[in-house]
């Protein structure tokens, strides 16, 4: 059992598991169907079931290699089930830039901080008809019945295959685009993802290949720091939930405004450093999925909870992200009134850069890392050697500004201050 502190969905599963002795049924038949009002005694089960990547997996399922797929409108079933599919952003292909049609008012291009919104824009921009080669016409969206279907799924511990019953799950498509050749089903996200679960993709794909004759692509987009980026999918055998194979990555990114050198330095000779915040020194090596999680405090304020349940952050993540922006002045917390629970919001200078345009907003966020003694002398360093300072060096420097920091805290800080300095660089165009 893992020593770290468990929330709601943790307990509320634990306790299900003792009182209907799921790892004792599994381990003689190999998987254990429960029912929506079995899992309501605890919580809600559509809370209690939809886990979009396998870090938001409760800590008794990942203890034990164990995931949990809707079989119908009111049951599940658990099982060592290999359902997730990981993916990696390639950066090796070209970032496909779509200028933004000038007869188009009522989208904000540079304010798409909903998966609605990211897909109602690649569609009216015209990213959807390139990504499939042919004219589109958006055809459907929402929640529906899956329909019934049979397929089999492999074990995440030996590779042994399972066959499976649906009967008319629910099933949620973010959108569907009809061309005269493909029916293309979409699955959005609004951040970056490592792996995703298989259902959301094959579930609708199973609906909507007995529906029609045409072929069905499924695909995943993700909208992060202003890129679309498309996951072109295919299932090689209908039946099988595991034989979903990578087809194509494609990134999009509408009207970019070049950063320069100039911009850069700009920022740099006018910085004025402001004194280290009593918040612990950032240790959040992906500086996008800081921003990340600033897009995703755009439309609502999150507790520490959903955040970590509900998108790709683990309970330890949640802390060091949401920590990250609350050390840039970017993120606050609060008490929520009610339940007590810790919450997190945006600051009013955090909605200001991010209701900027593209080129704007980046530069604010460079300039916020480099109000910071620390990032500013590490820069600098950069631009006069021109390579990045010694992990020796860096956390030096890192001590010499926060003398609240044990001497062996500044070598695990030190990864962040260079990659978030590789960040500022990768900015720069020209």
């Amino acid at each position: 059992m893992n020593d770290k502190k468990l929330g709601k969905n943790d307990i509320a599963w634990e306790t299900l598991f003792q009182r209907y002795s799921i790892l004792d049924i599994i381990a003689k038949q190999g998987y254990f169907e429960i029912e929506a009002t079995q899992i309501n005694e605890e919580r809600e089960s559509r809370l209690m079931a939809k886990f979009d990547h396998s870090v938001n997996l409760p800590q008794i399922f990942k203890d034990h290699n164990l995931s949990i797929l809707p079989i119908s409108r009111s049951k599940y079933i658990i099982g060592c089930f290999n359902a997730y599919f990981n993916l990696e952003y390639s950066t090796d292909i070209e970032l496909i830039e779509i200028e933004f049609p000038s007869y188009i008012k009522s989208i904000d291009y540079t304010h798409l901080y909903s998966e609605a919104s990211a897909i109602s824009c690649a569609f009216n921009t015209g990213i959807i008809d390139d990504l499939l080669g042919e004219k589109t016409s958006f055809t459907l969206s929402g929640r529906m019945s899956s329909g019934c279907f049979d397929f089999k799924i492999k074990s995440y511990l030996n590779n042994q295959s399972y066959p499976i019953s649906v009967i008319n799950s629910q099933c949620e498509i973010d959108a569907g685009f009809e061309s005269d050749e493909y029916l293309i089903l979409i699955e959005a996200k609004k951040y970056q993802v490592d792996n995703f679960i298989i259902r959301q993709l094959y579930y609708p794909y199973r609906l909507w290949s007995e529906k029609i004759t045409k072929k069905v692509v499924p695909v995943l987009m993700t909208y992060s720091n202003d890129i679309f980026s498309f996951f072109i999918y295919e299932f090689q055998n209908k039946s099988d939930y595991n034989s979903l194979r990578l087809i194509e990555q494609k990134n999009y990114i509408i009207a970019p405004e070049e950063i320069t050198q100039q911009d850069v330095s700009d920022i740099f000779e006018t910085i004025t450093l402001i004194p280290e915040p009593s918040i612990p020194f950032p240790q959040a090596n992906n500086f996008e999925r800081v921003i990340d999680l600033l897009s995703l405090l755009v439309e609502r304020d999150l507790t520490r909870e959903e955040i970590t349940e509900n998108y790709q952050f683990d309970q330890r993540q949640t802390g060091y992200y949401t920590n990250a922006g609350q050390y840039l002045g970017l993120v606050e917390k609060y008490k929520a009134i009610g339940t007590g629970d810790i919450t997190f919001r945006l600051t009013q200078e955090a909605k200001e850069i991010l209701s900027k345009r593209q080129k704007n907003k980046y530069l604010s966020l460079i300039r916020k890392i480099l109000e910071y003694q620390v990032f500013y002398t590490v820069f600098q360093l950069n631009l006069s050697r021109g390579k990045i300072p010694s992990k020796g060096e860096i956390c030096e420097i890192i001590l010499s500004s926060r003398a609240d920091i044990q001497k062996t805290t500044p070598g695990r800080r030190q990864s962040t201050v260079k990659n978030w300095i590789y960040w500022i660089f990768k900015q720069i165009q020209d």
